[in-house]
């Protein structure tokens, strides 16, 4: 089966899963461990389901141990962001912005290693899968956070601090 992606700045790409629609409702497999194209070396280890509020932010964040993040918004519409501030890096200041939700089912593939948050948009909660490459640590998790609103990411358009509630 050919999949359908579509790719982003940054690594970002989207896997448009194929949707097996009859009168019950629908079937889809929103992971393969045969989707190399997709998942490449980067296979889930861990699958974690969140429910977020709406209008609720959860930014900003990256890993250092390359993990890899992959959200697929099962209910409601979720904005999720990914920005590149190393000034070293050929793609800083880059941000993509990729709005996903339960009508336009998509696998959202994240490299960790940019900073990146998801902010829940519409008046009803979003429920999110995610599959990480990397198991969670507890005693030491491979995460870094900085404020939603951190000054540091500049959104490219505007030139100014990103603002969550602007409409791409």
């Amino acid at each position: 089966m050919d999949l359908q992606i579509k790719n982003y700045d940054l690594g970002v790409q989207v896997l448009f899963p194929k949707i097996n629609n009859d009168e019950r409702g629908f079937v889809t497999e929103i992971f393969r461990n045969d989707w190399n194209g997709f998942f490449g070396q980067d296979k889930p280890n861990q699958i974690n389901i969140s429910k977020s509020n709406p209008g609720i932010i959860r930014a900003w964040h990256r890993h250092k141990r390359n993990q890899v993040d992959f959200f697929t918004v099962l209910k409601g519409s979720m904005k999720i962001c990914v920005y590149d501030n190393n000034k070293e890096s050929k793609t800083f200041g880059k941000l993509v912005e990729i709005i996903a939700g339960e009508d336009n089912l998509q696998i959202i593939k994240v490299p960790g290693n940019f900073w990146h948050g998801t902010k829940t948009i519409g008046n009803q909660p979003s429920y999110t899968i995610y599959f990480i490459n990397n198991l969670y640590v507890y005693e030491n998790p491979d995460e870094e956070r900085i404020l939603w609103n951190d000054p540091s990411i500049i959104d490219p358009r505007t030139k100014r601090p990103y603002d969550w509630n602007n409409v791409s």
